[in-house]
């Protein structure tokens, strides 16, 4: 709450068209105003400077918040970001079907974890962060079973980091999951609900 004792609006700084869902979906008034940050750049120089994978989606998650913060003091400001990491490696979006294609033949047999970092900026000042990851375990996948999931996911899975939506097609890459749902969707909630709960957001 504001100063005031009212209760302040939720802007999610970021164009995800997922994030925004979940949080319609489970009853948070919100705005949505993507930040206008170039993340690949930040991701580049946060690798040169060896920043563990865990680290760079918090930061990227303050950035966001903190870009549309400045012009919202009004507003408790959500940012979040969700990296990818295998064997060591962070990896990008894919780029079109032939990026698609890559991804899976290199997670294919293989685990790989999931961060998603969320935070809230008031005024500028972060009020409160939170972290989580999963574990994903991919199956071995043949050419033809790939070149299947590619028809039937489409270029829309070239929006998740790992070319895949899990709760879509993206469910059969995946011989076993330890995790969070939502936080493979790259918003974890319930830590989310608790802050809001305790800002008058949502329903105590």
């Amino acid at each position: 709450m504001n100063p005031d004792g009212l209760v302040r609006p939720v802007v999610l700084a970021s164009a995800s068209a997922v994030r925004t869902k979940i949080l319609t979906a489970a009853g948070v008034p919100h705005e949505t105003v993507p930040a206008d940050l170039n993340e690949s750049e930040v991701r580049e120089r946060l690798l040169i400077e060896a920043t563990p994978h865990l680290q760079i989606a918090e930061i990227l998650a303050e950035l966001k918040a903190q870009t549309i913060a400045a012009a919202r003091p009004d507003a408790i400001v959500l940012g979040a970001d969700q990296v990818l990491s295998c064997a060591g490696e962070l990896f990008q979006k894919p780029d079109g079907l032939v990026g698609m294609r890559d991804h899976l033949r290199r997670l294919g047999g293989r685990s790989h974890t999931l961060h998603a970092a969320v935070c809230a900026v008031v005024d500028r000042e972060v009020v409160w962060h939170h972290c989580e990851s999963a574990k994903m375990h991919m199956r071995v996948l043949s050419d033809d079973f790939i070149d299947g999931y590619i028809k039937l996911a489409g270029l829309a899975a070239c929006r998740s980091v790992g070319a895949y939506e899990i709760e879509g097609a993206g469910v059969q890459l995946f011989s076993r999951i330890d995790g969070d749902f939502f936080t493979i969707l790259g918003l974890p909630m319930l830590p989310v609900l608790d802050f809001l709960r305790r800002e008058g957001v949502v329903m105590t």
